[in-house]
């Protein structure tokens, strides 16, 4: 080994021991079981993104217990994650739930530190919401469809929910038109149950009538109520020249099953 290369081994591990003699070697724990939304909504909220003095430290799976090597007080900002458009592969900080924040929290070494976040949603949002529990529905079949949705009355929540059977093909319904007239973030929150997969996409209503189908994600059965979040942004943003949008949520019918249905809640278009 030259002696070039030696000076500059010892060089570097000089100024990472001088970058890291404030680092504290024992660490300090944060534990989080659960965390709540402060809202009349139901959430999916699967992680949490942690960041100290505006930093990210990482991205943990709840219930979580993080080991940090931080001591005495700082900065602590805990971000709401979820599986963008349900997938376990893409999590990412949803951008309409607030932080929750500590201005001055402080670490002890070998203590944890145990929080049950609260969220809210942002402010200045536009929600477009159907709950299933007013007068009247914003959901309406499309003209493919070959029947509507109806509303069951449940005890404790109603809902919406599509039936295809007998000579019954498809059932598809759309929302009701809606603008948006600045680049951002979009999303679809929607509570559902299914015994089939379904279809979520955008029409994208251009001038001279010219009406573009985006098909965006086929959603998987499940047994119990779920939320999802889809991520309408792209879709929206390549179509900017449109005078409207309608989200739109189809079923065809799958012969090897008596009776296809699907159940909806808490459809809400935000951004």
């Amino acid at each position: 080994m030259n002696c070039k290369l030696i000076i500059n081994i010892l060089f570097l591990l000089l100024l990472f021991s001088c970058e890291n003699e404030n680092i504290n070697e024992v660490p300090s724990y944060i534990q989080i079981d659960s965390v709540n939304l402060e809202e009349n909504t139901s959430e999916n909220i699967t992680d949490v993104w942690i960041y100290v003095d505006d930093i990210l430290q990482g991205v943990y799976e709840l219930p979580c217990k993080i080991p940090l090597l931080e001591a005495g007080n700082h900065k602590l900002r805990v971000r709401a994650g979820i599986k963008e458009n349900g997938i376990s592969a893409t999590r990412i900080p949803y951008p309409f739930y607030t932080s929750y924040i500590i201005e001055n929290q402080n670490f002890i070494s070998e203590e944890s530190i145990i929080l049950n976040p609260d969220f809210n949603y942002i402010d200045n949002i536009t929600l477009i919401n159907e709950d299933f529990e007013g007068v009247g529905l914003n959901l309406q079949p499309t003209l493919i469809s070959d029947t509507t949705i109806n509303l069951v009355n449940n005890t404790n929540n109603n809902y919406g929910q599509g039936v295809l059977n007998d000579s019954l093909i498809t059932f598809e319904i759309a929302t009701d038109d809606f603008n948006i007239d600045q680049l951002g973030p979009v999303f679809l929150e929607l509570d559902y149950m299914s015994n089939t997969q379904f279809l979520v996409g955008v029409y994208a209503n251009f001038p001279q009538s010219l009406v573009l189908q985006k098909d965006i994600i086929w959603i998987t059965p499940k047994e119990e109520w779920n939320k999802i979040y889809i991520n309408l942004s792209s879709t929206i943003q390549e179509s900017n020249q449109a005078e409207s949008f309608k989200v739109f949520i189809g079923m065809r019918r799958d012969f090897t099953q008596d009776t296809n249905w699907v159940n909806l809640d808490n459809l809400t278009i935000i951004y």
